[in-house]
């Protein structure tokens, strides 16, 4: 763990492994930390924070920028990294990488970008000034899916705005954080800046995130059940918070769509990271007049990927995270299949030869999927495409926005008219026409509903890190 610019190991002594998900190999042993060692990092956290506040803004994005350069430079091994701890295919972790570092380049410049203003008053004799100011103490916690991204799009708005942090990586991924971790070192951050704690069990420490009244702000990236309890306990202590949950993503292909098109779209997106995203299209809307084309497609497409370690060449889905994982997306398969669904690809664990040490999938799809399939409503975070044909193109809309999430949906249309208008209509953060990645350091990223509270990047994601306070001037 990284407390008060020191490397030490947990108090209590213990420790846990960190395995591949692939090969079931074990990578290293990292500390477990408890709710001692996250109150160091506070303390840490704490005492920093007068200095760094009052550093300029250019000498924080100085730093930041140099954290890119860094980034840039290691980003080979980083992605190596990754793909032997997360699984993704190596691809895949190098856009990540990319991806991670373009967040610090983008805030390294929005901390230049803080400013306030004048306003006016009724009396001649006073004038009001309005400035933004650091909330103080950070506590973050990431997830395992984007396990170096999701870490530089909390810490560089966090750092550019002036506030300190402490940040607790996911049980599955804790070497992809230490590592990110040395490129922040290595920038030159000052000691107590920045603070890692590791931990087997995540509780203890999120006890303390959100019960210590020194710690002004929460941010979590994770599922909608552990965002909601971590949010009821922040609110106990005011606590601001940002939490980016679950999604169950619609992808809507109008009748007057390509399906070819679309089905290259779905493919491609769905089973990106093996379906592990929180913007991965859970229910694939297709008219009943396109099914028959657009499944055929999507069916060729998908049953060509190659199932595997993330290493080797040609793999384009890697493993699940855990056993746990798989054994949800088998039951919603499963449900689905009993409940009369199509599974013209895929359908089962992979667990013999090369997949028998890992936690594997095959990518699947599923045909006439209905309302009552348990997959229809919940998210699955795998990687599974479940088509539901539809009739009326005026009822679509109603049926995409059928769910308490809102995180992300995805649109496909030649007609500007029909996509302005379910661009209006759907009730989602973050939405896609003809497009399967809508996101970008430079844009705000986050969702509304179960699927949590606040912006990522883009110009709103500073202003989470930030406090306005106002003065009036009676001259």
């Amino acid at each position: 763990m990284f407390i008060d610019g020191a490397w030490v190991e947990a108090r209590s002594g213990k420790t846990f492994d960190v395995t591949n998900p692939a090969t079931g190999e074990v990578l290293g042993t990292v500390p477990a930390g408890d709710a001692t060692d996250a109150t160091a990092a506070i303390d840490a956290a704490s005492q920093a924070f007068p200095a760094w506040s009052s550093t300029t803004a250019y000498e924080r994005s100085r730093l930041l920028y140099r954290a890119w350069e860094l980034m840039v430079e290691r980003s080979e091994a980083l992605a190596q990294l990754m793909t032997s701890e997360q699984g993704k295919p190596l691809k895949a972790s190098r856009a990540e990488v990319k991806y991670a570092a373009d967040f610090l380049i983008w805030f390294a410049e929005e901390a230049k970008r803080v400013t306030g203003e004048w306003l006016p008053s009724q009396r001649a004799d006073q004038r009001f000034l309005s400035v933004k100011a650091p909330v103080g103490v950070v506590a973050a916690v990431t997830p395992w899916n984007y396990p170096i991204s999701m870490l530089t799009r909390k810490m560089g708005p966090a750092l550019a705005a002036g506030c300190t942090l402490v940040l607790k990586p996911a049980e599955a991924t804790p070497l992809c954080a230490k590592a990110t971790y040395e490129v922040f070192i290595d920038a030159g951050f000052p000691d107590g800046v920045i603070n890692l704690v590791t931990a087997a069990d995540p509780v203890p420490i999120g006890d303390v995130f959100t019960g210590d009244p020194r710690v002004a702000k929460l941010t979590f990236t994770g599922s909608t059940a552990v965002g909601r309890t971590l949010a009821a306990k922040s609110a106990a202590n005011l606590q601001r918070i940002s939490v980016e949950l679950g999604g169950h993503a619609p992808f809507i292909v109008f009748p007057d769509a390509d399906p070819v098109h679309a089905a290259k779209g779905a493919a491609a997106l769905k089973f990106l990271n093996a379906g592990q995203a929180c913007i991965s299209p859970n229910r694939l809307y297709v008219p009943n007049s396109l099914r028959s084309e657009f499944e055929e497609t999507l069916c060729s497409r998908v049953s060509k990927l190659q199932t595997g370690n993330g290493m080797e060449d040609g793999i384009g889905v890697g493993p699940l995270v855990n056993d746990a994982a798989v054994s949800k997306v088998e039951q919603q398969v499963e449900d689905a299949r009993e409940k009369g669904a199509g599974v013209p690809v895929g359908g089962a664990r992979l667990t013999e030869g090369e997949h028998a040490s890992g936690h594997f999938f095959a990518p699947t799809v599923l045909t006439d999927v209905r309302p009552d399939m348990t997959i229809y409503r919940e998210e699955t975070f795998g990687p599974v495409a479940p088509v539901i044909g539809y009739d009326d193109p005026e009822q679509v809309l109603d049926l995409a926005n059928d769910t308490n999430y809102g995180l992300a949906a995805y649109v496909y249309t030649r007609d500007i008219s029909v996509a302005m208008r379910a661009f209006e209509a759907l009730r989602f953060g973050i939405i896609g026409v003809n497009d399967v990645n809508p996101t970008s350091a430079s844009v705000p990223f986050g969702g509304m509903g179960d699927s949590g509270v606040g912006r990522e990047g883009g110009h709103e994601g500073i202003n989470e890190y930030l406090e306005t306070k106002t003065g009036g001037f009676a001259i």
